[in-house]
C-alpha cells in the first residue's frame, strides 16, 4: 500500500503528495481507502512508529480531482498551514482539460456560486441570490485541440466546486464531468459514479513552510490518465 505513495516533498514538518484520482482526501468512517490512511502507512512504515502517526490535513480536494495535497506532521505546523489557507495565503494552480474553444485567451472570472442545500452541488446564481458568495479565478489557455482547450487557473477564492461551475457556467465544461454537463468522456471507465475521474489537476502549491517561513512551490506531473499534455 505505502509503495504506491508519490511523494513530493518531504521534511519533518511537512509531507507534501499527489493525490490520484478518484482516491478521497479523507474519510469517515475509518477503513476506506484514503489518501489520509495511504500517507499514514507510509510513515509508520518509513519511520517504524509503533502507535498513531500524526497527520494535519489543512485543505482537501474533490475525489474526482487528482495533484498536490500538503499533510502538517505536527499540531504547530497544522495551525500555521491552516491559517496560510484561510487567509488566501496559498497561491494554487490548476490545469483543466476543458470542452470547446475558450475565448479570449486569458481573463478573470467573477461570479456569484451558492452550494445547493443537501447536494455536493454547486450553482451559478445571481449575486443578490441569499447565501451566494462571490467566486473569482485568473485563467490562460495553454493548448487547445480540435475539441478541448488545456487551461492554467489560478482561483483567488476557495468556493465549493469553483472551477467546474465557473468553466461548465460559460458553455466550457471539464472534460468528464458529467454532473455539470461535460459531453466527452475522461479516464478510464468506471462503474460507479464515486469512481469517474474528471481532466482537473492541481498542478502546483506555493505557500510559506511552517516553520521557516521560507517559499515553497510544489508541482504535481500529470497522471498517466491525461494525453500527453505535460
Amino acid at each position: 500500500m505505502a509503495e504506491t505513495l508519490v511523494v513530493l516533498h518531504e521534511d519533518n514538518h511537512c509531507l507534501v503528495v499527489a493525490k490520484p484520482a478518484p482516491l478521497l482526501t479523507q474519510g469517515v468512517p475509518p477503513g476506506i481507502p484514503t489518501l489520509e490512511a495511504l500517507v499514514k502507512a507510509y510513515l509508520k512504515e518509513k519511520y517504524h512508529k509503533a502507535g498513531n502517526v500524526y497527520l494535519g490535513i489543512p485543505h482537501r480536494l474533490d475525489r474526482p480531482v487528482s495533484g498536490v495535497v500538503v499533510f502538517a506532521r505536527s499540531s504547530k505546523a497544522a495551525r500555521r498551514l491552516a491559517e496560510q489557507f484561510q487567509g488566501r495565503q496559498v497561491r494554487k494552480v490548476y490545469w483543466a482539460l476543458v470542452e470547446g474553444a475558450v475565448q479570449p485567451d486569458e481573463g478573470i472570472w467573477e461570479d456569484w456560486l451558492l452550494k445547493i442545500q443537501d447536494e455536493a452541488r454547486t450553482e451559478k446564481v445571481p449575486a443578490e441570490t441569499p447565501g451566494a458568495r462571490l467566486a473569482m479565478l485568473h485563467y490562460r489557455c495553454l493548448k487547445r485541440t480540435a475539441t478541448t482547450t488545456l487551461l492554467e487557473l489560478e482561483p483567488q477564492t476557495g468556493r465549493m466546486h469553483q472551477i467546474r461551475v465557473q468553466s461548465a457556467s460559460r458553455g466550457y465544461p471539464v472534460c468528464g464531468d458529467t454532473l455539470y454537463g461535460a459531453t466527452q468522456p475522461f479516464g478510464p471507465p468506471a462503474d460507479l459514479p464515486r469512481d469517474r475521474i474528471i481532466a482537473l489537476h492541481a498542478r502546483s502549491l506555493t505557500f510559506l513552510h511552517p516553520i521557516r517561513y521560507e517559499p515553497l512551490t510544489v508541482t504535481a506531473p500529470l497522471p498517466a490518465t491525461w494525453p500527453a499534455l505535460d
